[in-house]
């Protein structure tokens, strides 16, 4: 039976998403108009008429998961349609409608009106197409995500100007473009108004907020200026920044904000000036040592995450060594680590000096046990301080789990009155799982 041919209401929609934080505020607004529309979202596992699966192709194993899960939606419900969405989609819509089992392929400028075009869809005995060419992608879709009342991904930004070596992201969506300050703040008001009390401020490149068909029109600095005055919403982060646009007015904002957290997630990729030139990076180390340093002397409790990448086409040992040097006397909090992988259509994948798998996976082992022993750090350091913690759902052996505003992550005896609230505690030891014990103040 075709999975359209009875009443919308009686529909079920299952989706999967892979990927960023961006991703998953995406998927969020795609299911609320599905919701809209009279679909019932479900879960993966539920024999849904509809699979929507929104794809990553940051790395090569993306894509590999994109297929062992559209395998495992037609094991669930053989005959459900499946429309695959994101980056993939954009990236390699051919490939992906030679998968079995895919009923379309949904390009960036597209995705947002797969309800819309579902009753055409649904009708196609072959798998279809619809991809425009990623320089006619050039309007912002707004989208935030709301799959629990604790936190959302707010997306204030999409796509990207820069032309580092070893990405496909500027391919798989576009141009910088943003939404206006005006409507950021609109969002925060409806969210506020879900009870949910953290924001974390999500783009592709969000510090490039401003762009409007092509022209900086607002700034960053100014969006989070006018966010502070959100009534109802607790607290903000700022999901990740480029280090050169993480400029000193911003630092010194959030320092003396109230509610923007003392938390920066700044991709660094590596320590090595030679492999960083060759990644078309927008900065060197000395910067990126800078900010850290001005971040640090204003908020010394400040937690800072990094991403690195290793094994990039011309790193030696050397240049290795030089990043694992250069990270462990940064007083960071934790790293983010890739192994370089090949994308097709970027200029590193023609670059000499190929650094075997088993290399890259060694290095990769080194640098996430530093970023072990830097967390551990940085908690030991905060052991004793008196924080606010958001506490979330979640609930383990007896035990809940949240946030510090500095990205601590805190366990305490659960209590269903502290569930999505702001709590004053005392930081304690770290236990066996390596979170930190919450006590009385």
């Amino acid at each position: 039976m075709d999975a359209m041919n009875t009443d919308r209401t009686a529909k079920k929609v299952a989706f999967y998403t892979l990927g960023c934080k961006l991703n998953f505020s995406e998927t969020s607004t795609i299911a609320r108009k599905f919701e809209s529309w009279g679909f019932r979202k479900v879960e993966f596992d539920q024999k849904p008429d509809i699979f929507v699966i929104n794809t990553c192709s940051v790395t090569d194993n993306a894509d590999k998961k994109c297929r062992k899960i559209v395998r495992e939606a037609k094991n669930i419900s053989p005959n459900a349609h499946i429309f695959i969405i994101g980056c993939y989609a954009q990236l390699k819509p051919q490939e992906i409608t030679a998968i079995p089992g895919v009923s379309a392929v949904l390009g960036a400028a597209e995705k947002f009106n797969l309800p819309d075009l579902l009753p055409e869809l649904v009708k196609n005995p072959q798998p279809v197409a619809l991809n425009s060419e990623i320089d006619r992608v050039n309007s912002f879709n707004a989208a935030y995500s709301l799959y629990d009342r604790t936190r959302t991904f707010l997306k204030v930004q999409d796509g990207c100007d820069y032309s580092c070596s070893f990405c496909t992201i500027p391919l798989a969506r576009g141009k910088s473009r943003s939404d206006t300050i005006e409507n950021v703040v609109k969002a925060a008001m409806e969210i506020a108004a879900r009870d949910v009390k953290e924001v974390a401020l999500t783009g592709v490149n969000t510090g490039d907020f401003g762009l409007q068909n092509g022209v900086r029109k607002e700034k960053f600095i100014d969006l989070i200026r006018e966010l502070e005055k959100v009534e109802g919403i607790e607290r903000y982060r700022i999901s990740s920044i480029e280090p050169n646009l993480l400029n000193k007015e911003i630092i010194e904002f959030v320092a003396a904000s109230e509610k923007f957290a003392p938390h920066f997630h700044i991709p660094l990729q590596s320590g090595s000036n030679k492999i960083l030139k060759l990644m078309r990076r927008r900065y060197m180390r000395e910067l990126y040592a800078e900010r850290v340093r001005a971040i640090k002397s204003l908020m010394p409790h400040c937690c800072i995450g990094v991403d690195v990448i290793v094994g990039f086409p011309g790193e030696t040992e050397e240049d290795f060594l030089e990043t694992y040097r250069f990270l462990n006397e940064l007083p960071i909090s934790y790293l983010h680590v890739f192994p370089y992988s090949e994308r097709p259509d970027t200029p590193a994948i023609h670059f000499s000096g190929v650094v075997s798998q088993e290399e890259r996976t060694r290095r990769s082992k080194m640098l996430r046990n530093l970023s072990i022993k830097k967390r551990r750090k940085f908690y030991e350091e905060n052991s004793g301080s008196v924080r606010t913690v958001l506490f979330e759902q979640d609930i383990e052996n007896g035990q809940m789990s949240g946030f510090t505003d500095n990205y601590i992550r805190v366990t305490a005896k659960y209590d269903p009155a502290l569930v999505n609230e702001m709590k004053v505690v005392k930081l304690g030891a770290i236990n066996k799982d390596g979170l930190v014990e919450a006590l009385e103040p």
